[in-house]
């Protein structure tokens, strides 16, 4: 089955889950496209992902540095935190519905759900169009979406589990998306994570997530915090991988030596409640 016959059926087991982003009425999923009660359509790509942006958006987020992420996010070094989101959804889910709210490449989305044990629907968006074509290149079997959190082509009340991974918020989007029982499990970096390049580039600038959480704190309910820190060994060949993934070495030339063996992951794990 060719990738986008098997995306469109997909879609098409899970269309109850969308919604027009223009019109917000129900969509259904065509032979050639996406079309809603009012007649807006949106085309589905041949690469097996829907693009739902109404306007172009330019973004510093390019297909190098998602295929940057892919690569380093395949080699392990977060798995430990995908474990933790794994325990979390199993613990409360015997069958949930997923979404990853800026996910990239996805994945982080694909390495959680993989192994999960509740039966999961699964489902990704962020605005980076070149991120939701990495995704869908490498992972199959899953809802990819190019959309706007302000304005994003999903029903109400339709998640039980909002994964919101080293990315931008949207705390009326996420109320709005999941289910009264729902949960959004949101990452944030602590002040060492990739301690190693801010050192080697910016003479260890300090960093604190205290903002981000207090934000997370002042808008969710029920929150529980997890710190996650450990070191991990790199071998060669992800060292090029690590300094194109992330905004950190934006302004860094591209051949300034970065020699590591190890980086070290520092993370809060927020888990946080509508209701």
């Amino acid at each position: 089955m060719k990738k986008i016959d098997r995306f469109k059926q997909y879609m098409k087991q899970h269309e109850s889950l969308l919604r027009c982003p223009i019109c917000q009425k129900g969509i259904k999923v065509t032979d050639d496209n996406v079309v809603c009660e009012q007649n807006h359509a949106f085309d589905i790509a041949k690469k097996g992902y829907i693009n739902f942006m109404t306007k172009p958006v330019n973004t510093k987020y390019d297909k190098e540095l998602f295929e940057a992420r892919h690569h380093i996010i395949a080699s392990g070094m977060y798995e430990p935190l995908h474990k933790k989101i794994r325990t979390l959804i199993d613990e409360k889910y015997e069958t949930a519905n997923i979404i990853d709210l800026g996910c990239g490449e996805g994945t982080h989305l694909a390495y959680i759900v993989n192994e999960v044990e509740a039966e999961v629907t699964k489902s990704g968006m962020d605005i980076a169009k070149e991120g939701v074509m990495t995704a869908a290149k490498n992972h199959l079997d899953m809802l990819w979406c190019v959309g706007d959190l302000a304005q994003s082509p999903f029903q109400s009340s339709t998640f039980d589990v909002a994964l919101n991974i080293l990315s931008p918020a949207n705390y009326d989007e996420f109320k709005r998306l999941l289910t009264d029982d729902g949960m959004v499990i949101k990452v944030v970096p602590r002040a060492g994570y990739l301690k190693e390049l801010r050192e080697a580039f910016y003479d260890q600038e300090d960093y604190t997530n205290e903002q981000t959480v207090d934000r997370f704190k002042e808008n969710m309910n029920q929150v529980e915090t997890y710190h996650l820190s450990y070191t991990f060994s790199l071998s060669k060949d992800l060292v090029p991988s690590l300094h194109k993934m992330t905004p950190l070495t934006w302004n860094v030339a591209r051949d300034v030596a970065l020699d590591l063996s190890e980086v070290s992951i520092d993370l809060d794990i927020l888990i946080g409640k509508t209701s």
